[in-house]
């Protein structure tokens, strides 16, 4: 039977265990290092859009900007781990504040090109001024 999977906006494809919901993702990994593989992947960027597929590749979920709230892990006896991501959406306070910071970067690089443009003609004017060219 194929498995549920999440894929990442990178596309990173993972696979989830059955009775997985948004709050309680359910991965099984082969060892620790595979667990914290996964978890890694979990990036703000990368939950920016998500989508679900069933296991006959049907998407049954899409998803932007969600946030990785918590994990919890389990070691199972045949040392494979059992980890459940608890995901959730940005509140609207959270979606507001990103859009905040998206202006203000914009704004922060209009400033910056401004700053080097009056570089430029202040460094263009002193040479006139020294009798040189430009």
């Amino acid at each position: 039977m194929k498995k549920d999977t999440l894929i990442l906006k990178d596309k990173s494809v993972i696979e989830l265990e059955a009775g997985a919901s948004l709050n309680d993702i359910r991965v099984v990994s082969g060892s620790r290092a595979a667990m914290v593989d996964t978890w890694c992947r979990l990036t703000p960027d990368n939950l920016s859009a998500v989508t679900i597929k069933n296991g006959d590749g049907v998407a049954v979920g899409s998803y932007a900007g969600l946030v990785l709230e918590n994990e919890t892990s389990t070691i199972l006896e045949d040392g494979s781990v059992l980890t459940s991501f608890n995901l959730r959406e940005k509140t609207d306070i959270e979606k507001r504040l990103d859009t905040l910071e998206q202006g203000q970067q914009i704004q922060d690089e209009v400033i910056q090109t401004h700053n080097a443009a009056i570089e430029d003609v202040g460094e263009i004017m002193s040479n006139m001024l020294e009798g040189g060219t430009q």
